[in-house]
């Protein structure tokens, strides 16, 4: 995040919302002919009382209206670019048993802090905020070659090639002082040998106003964790501005007495990029909200969460063969409770279940893989909310239930698009309770939009709830899904699109979703029962008569022959763009262009604010691709071809 004229100054880089509204390749020139004041010839009217021609209408206005209806997220306004150059300042070396805190308080900004690798660092070090614009670096010894390029991420297996730094008292490792800036830590090893921790890596200190934060901070190439029976609150405590955690591996943040998290940020401002990182946590991988921020008004924003691989181990989970026998506090994958503008692109979550019983917040959890639910901590942030979200291009799988929507508290949730998404393994297989198998729950949130997305589940596709009646909000859209529909079992026993004290379909969709485009989606299996839907959807008595390539073996992509390929409302399949899914989890993760600039050396100025954000560097995003039976890896070779870069707009 260098200071050049490719933008460091904050809010440099701004951005126009991508406009993808919906568009269809139909005809409708005789649709028009339906406007106000527009008469219709005798033959026209004729027409009209044909029922297939009527049917082809009005399944042509739905596609109208998920146009019309679909409010597309804006995304973030400033993509920090994260290019590593090299300084150009003295180099300080510090040999196993030297004095870190000394290097660093002598250091000035463009030197870089090289610690022996191999070497373990005991202590609690202090970033203090220094005067000047260039990077101060602080990294391993081991020479590049040696650690894995920028663009790979790092693991236990790197761990030779790092120099140790450990904390020995439930203090950080490393903790920001006031408005620390330009500090970049390469290829560390940051963990600790005391039972429990706060936090591994604490950036921002209860600042109270947005300028006294940390920021231009770059964790790189690290690997952040606990250990096997330790109690570790955060891995990374993100209350900070313009602060990336990049190509790392942050794991261990395990709890039974709290919630513990990979990172999570209550305090900060952003914009934060998250990237090609391994996320090992047993509560909630990444949480942004869920306590009061203590910077007035202040709602984290512009985030970039791309190539993460947020898992949890199956060692962690009651029943596994491979249970270690510690039953950690397990929530969810990922979690918003107050944010906006964020990006959450090429990802994959998995292995999330059920916690039963009550947990250290007395309540137990329903084993939802990502959760949007707005909280304004009982009042103290009315501020708090959730909105222009997109979720595109991810892997969601090997979970109880799918995502959550709650928009009840403070400025509450709005404008989520949920786009090219693979859900894949949702219900029974990672629990048993009454939200097994189910996509989504909403409550009170407007402008939802689902589109071409792949849903592999056993339970009902949504379930509506605000209470003892329904209120009903407006926006949602819900075109071009392969989902399923059947659902028997006694832990759950709703279909399809559903809602608390409604039928599926149409009476749902009246109550909770007045004016909603629901069209081109294609239902297995078919209900048991009369349904009513708006008209262009298409009800399968079984999976195997939607035309996957192999559904057995988990690749989802349609035939040739499937009667649904370029059936979409845009003429594309319908379903998940499994090719457009495979480019997205495996383009180069270090972004370059406008934006927060990055690397080191000196430099000023503001960017140019209209510029596009590309993303470069070598390497790849190793994105946690298998399980997908023949498919995904190597269709990702076939449809790049060569790493590309990538442009983010």
């Amino acid at each position: 995040m260098r200071v050049s004229a490719a933008g460091i100054e904050r809010g440099c880089d701004t951005r126009h919302a991508e406009n993808t509204a919906l568009s269809s390749h139909q005809d409708f020139s005789a649709v028009s002919a339906l406007g106000p004041g527009v008469s219709m010839r005798p033959s026209f009217r004729g027409l009209l009382r044909s029922p297939a021609i009527a049917t082809r209408l009005a399944a042509a206005w739905l596609v109208l209206a998920a146009g019309a209806w679909a409010v597309d997220p804006v995304l973030p306004q400033t993509f920090l670019d994260t290019t590593y150059v090299p300084p150009t300042g003295a180099t300080i070396a510090v040999a196993s048993g030297g004095n870190l805190q000394a290097a660093i308080n002598s250091a000035l900004p463009g030197d870089v802090i090289t610690l022996q690798a191999g070497a373990t660092f005991t202590g609690n070090f202090t970033l203090p905020a220094k005067s000047g614009s260039s990077w101060i670096t602080i990294r391993t010894s081991a020479p590049d070659g040696t650690l894995p390029s920028p663009g790979t991420r790092v693991g236990p297996g790197n761990a030779s090639a790092m120099a140790k730094v450990v904390t020995n008292a439930d203090l950080p490792v490393f903790l920001t002082s006031g408005a620390a800036h330009h500090y970049r830590l390469i290829g560390l090893e940051m963990t600790m040998t005391f039972p429990s921790s706060y936090g591994l890596v604490v950036l921002g200190n209860g600042e109270t106003t947005a300028a006294a934060l940390p920021y231009d901070l770059i964790i790189d190439r690290c690997w952040i964790h606990g250990s096997a029976t330790g109690d570790v609150q955060n891995g990374v405590r993100l209350n900070s501005a313009r602060t990336a955690i990049i190509d790392s591996r942050i794991d261990q943040c395990q709890s039974t007495t709290v919630e513990s998290h990979c990172i999570s940020g209550v305090n900060g401002t952003g914009p934060f990029k998250i990237v090609n990182n391994f996320l090992g946590g047993s509560t909630i991988q990444v949480l942004f909200g869920g306590a009061p921020s203590q910077i007035p008004n202040n709602v984290p924003s512009d985030i970039e969460f791309r190539l993460n691989l947020s898992q949890k181990p199956l060692s962690w989970r009651p029943g596994d063969p491979t249970y270690a026998g510690t039953q950690w506090y397990v929530k969810n994958l990922f979690e918003l409770k107050n944010a906006r503008r964020v990006l959450i692109d090429g990802n994959v979550f998995e292995q999330n279940w059920p916690f039963n019983g009550a947990g250290p917040d007395g309540s137990a959890q329903a084993g939802y893989a990502i959760l949007f639910t707005v909280r304004s901590e009982g009042g103290a942030m009315p501020q708090a909310t959730v909105r222009d979200i997109t979720v595109r291009n991810n892997i969601i799988r090997r979970s109880n239930a799918g995502i959550a929507f709650y928009g009840v508290e403070g400025a509450g949730a709005t404008t989520i698009k949920v786009e090219n998404n693979l859900f894949d393994d949702i219900g029974l297989n990672w629990g048993n309770n009454s939200r097994s198998g189910q996509i989504a729950q909403f409550d009170r949130v407007p402008n939802v939009t689902f589109n071409h997305n792949t849903m592999i589940h056993d339970g009902d596709i949504s379930f509506a709830t605000t209470g003892s009646s329904a209120v009903p909000v407006s926006g949602f859209v819900f075109t071009n899904n392969i989902a399923h529909h059947g659902c028997v079992r006694t832990t759950n026993t709703n279909w399809g699109i559903n809602g608390v004290g409604t039928n599926p379909g149409d009476p749902t969709l009246s109550a909770f979703f007045p004016g909603a485009a629901c069209t081109k989606n294609v239902f297995a299996v078919q209900p048991g029962f009369a349904v009513a839907y708006p008209a262009g959807n298409t009800f399968l008595a079984a999976w195997s008569n939607v035309g996957f390539t192999d559904f057995a073996g988990r690749n989802y992509r349609l035939l040739a022959s499937s009667a649904y390929r370029n059936a979409g409302t845009d003429g594309k399949d319908i379903g998940c763009d499994f090719d457009a899914l495979a480019v997205a989890m495996n383009v180069p993760s270090t972004s370059s262009g406008t934006g927060t600039g990055s690397g080191s050396g000196s430099g000023s100025g503001t960017g140019s604010g209209t510029a596009t954000a590309a993303t470069a560097g070598g390497g790849s995003s190793q994105c946690g691709m298998g399980g997908l039976g023949g498919g995904l890896a190597a269709l990702a070779l076939m449809a790049m071809g060569a790493r590309r870069r990538h442009l983010v707009r």
